[in-house]
């Protein structure tokens, strides 16, 4: 503590162990991705390391920062650098999502059209039909070249109609995760009013939730594969419907942790007031990015 206003932390290695962790993990997921048809590849064990050295150094890491939030150590500055720090993480995750959102769109709007001899558009370029009987449409279910690189799916998880609208598990899936933007809002109201029976009882429904909404998604992926013949190899459709929902219910495994965390602390140590509630606050925050990312995915994904 330097004046009694700007508390400088003890230098860490914690940064430099999530650096290692994150590159486990990509190049671990990475290669696995890429290797899903070949039984004796081994990539999959650098990706449980990457995921077991990435949450024992956020479980350290952060059990570091609440010792020193309970000694009073942190200051108002420093506090403040953890609403930046949070806010700057969830504009990188915005970023993430827009990358495969944008690959969708470009897909979708130019390439496909294209690749049915529709040409660029305004006129730019003359139209060239590459791929003889080619029709644009949207999911792709059939290309020239099925059954030599791509099995394609025999059917998409778009939206089904009115009349199946009830066994369509998306719908499910939104209903829920929608719910729990509302729970984990009502909780938050709950802990601001001091009421923390409220606050656990609200986020406890929360959490449970969000793996109602895992258990869905687990429940989509089975039907994709065994039903539908939809894989990551079934052509472009395949691999951003999977690319964007996949990634986002890891988003959502993660976010599920994260106020699982919370909810433990409050429960089995009183932590959090109505006055200095940040760690939750930071949560609630990052649950409410990835329901309006499902939002998106659900209308761009989904029904358009």
């Amino acid at each position: 503590m330097s004046g009694g206003s700007y508390y400088v932390p003890d230098q860490s290695r914690f940064p430099i162990f999530m650096a290692v962790s994150l590159f486990l993990l990509v190049m671990g997921a990475s290669s696995t991705i890429n290797n899903l048809d070949d039984p004796t590849n081994n990539s999959v064990y650098i990706l449980y390391t990457g995921f077991g050295c990435l949450f024992l150094t956020m479980f350290f890491w952060f059990r570091q920062v609440i010792k020193e939030h309970l000694a009073g150590l942190d200051s108002n500055q420093l506090k403040q650098s953890y609403v930046y720090g949070m806010a700057w993480f969830i504009f990188s995750e915005v970023m993430f999502f827009a990358a495969f959102f944008g690959a969708l769109f470009y897909v979708r709007t130019f390439a496909v059209p294209w690749l049915a001899g529709e040409g660029a558009k305004g006129g730019a370029i003359e139209a060239i039909e590459l791929w003889q009987g080619f029709e644009s449409t949207w999911p792709v279910m059939s290309t020239p070249d099925q059954g030599n690189e791509f099995v394609l799916a025999d059917k998409s998880m778009a939206w089904p109609g009115w009349n199946h609208a009830l066994e369509w598990l998306p719908l499910w899936n939104t209903i829920v995760l929608l719910s729990s933007s509302v729970t984990v809002h009502i909780a938050h109201l709950g802990l601001k009013n001091g009421n923390r029976r409220k606050f656990n009882i609200f986020l406890g429904i929360t959490v449970a939730l969000a793996l109602i909404f895992v258990g869905l998604q687990a429940a989509e992926y089975y039907e994709a594969y065994a039903h539908y013949g939809l894989t990551l190899n079934s052509g472009i459709y395949g691999s951003t419907f999977f690319m964007l929902t996949g990634f986002h219910g890891f988003h959502v495994m993660m976010g599920g942790f994260m106020l699982s965390v919370m909810l433990a602390r409050s429960v089995f140590a009183g932590h959090f007031e109505d006055h200095d509630h940040f760690g939750f606050e930071a949560a609630s925050w990052y649950w409410h990015f990835v329901d309006v990312v499902w939002v998106m995915l659900f209308l761009f994904v989904y029904i358009l």
